[in-house]
């Protein structure tokens, strides 16, 4: 299992279009993955799962994954999160 901490940069945090790229960004990928924010956790291939954690800009969340990708899915959702979903940051 890897975990790696992101913070949602992006000005409008993690709302719909966010949540879509990260849902369609981990189904690439054979690993699971789930999201953790202040002890919630959700799985990161629902699209409603990852609208249910608010996520504000500024907010920590960890992202957990498992399986035979794990690491190129790993490294594809952070860089994800650290160009802020193409937004301004």
């Amino acid at each position: 299992m890897i975990t790696r901490e992101v913070t949602v940069r992006n000005k409008a945090g993690v709302h719909t279009r966010p949540a879509s790229m990260i849902v369609r960004e981990a189904a690439r990928f054979d690993s699971e993955f789930f999201i953790r924010k202040d002890g919630y956790e959700i799985n990161g291939k629902s699209i409603i799962g990852v609208m249910t954690l608010a996520a504000e800009q500024g907010a920590t969340l960890d992202l957990l994954f498992e399986g035979s990708d794990e690491t190129e899915a790993a490294d594809a959702l952070e860089a994800l999160f650290e160009r802020g979903f193409g937004e301004a940051v």
